[in-house]
């Protein structure tokens, strides 16, 4: 291998080496246009976490059954761990996009659920219908949002949930 021992040369030869790579990187950088999404596309993300409701309710111990346990296990109350599984169904202008039955997570299934769905969608003006089931106790869905939307192209529309509220939909520009 030969070794270059003229000082000048050798800055000079470094300093074309690093200029190329430079301008590599620059290239990529810069240069190559992606587009995860079309000029007339949106986005729709359902993302949340959520634990349903427990699948019997809590039942009052009789005085009876309170004596018969030691005094350090006397609670008022005997509530079972079990949760209700989730279903979600979601449609865009009356069209499903999503549904789904999630079971809860966990040895004794006492855990919540994750939810986490994307998909493009056309923008625009559309009617928007979420419905949510998180209790067995309950027939049909005991959680509803139906709204029309509006969507920019690029736009994402974020749907989560909140025990409060119910559906939250973020990212609107309506």
């Amino acid at each position: 291998m030969a070794h270059i021992t003229n000082k000048p040369l050798r800055f000079l030869l470094q300093a074309i080496n690093y200029s190329v790579f430079m301008a590599l990187i620059w290239y990529f950088a810069s240069s190559p246009s992606v587009s995860l999404i079309a000029d007339d596309e949106a986005r729709i993300t359902i993302a949340f976490a959520h634990a349903g409701e427990l699948r019997q309710p809590c039942r009052m111990l009789s005085q009876e059954e309170l004596n018969q346990l030691a005094p350090n296990m006397r609670k008022i109350d005997d509530c079972s761990r079990e949760r209700s599984p989730v279903m979600i169904k979601a449609m865009l202008d009356g069209e499903p996009f999503f549904s789904a039955l999630l079971q809860p997570a966990g040895l004794y299934e006492d855990g919540g659920v994750d939810v986490f769905y994307s998909a493009k969608i056309p923008a625009g003006t559309h009617r928007l219908s979420l419905q949510m089931n998180d209790s067995v106790r309950v027939e049909g869905f005991n959680h509803r949002f139906e709204r029309q939307v509006s969507i920019d192209p690029a736009q994402i529309l974020l749907v989560g949930f909140d025990n409060e509220q119910g559906f939250v939909v973020g990212g609107l520009s309506n």
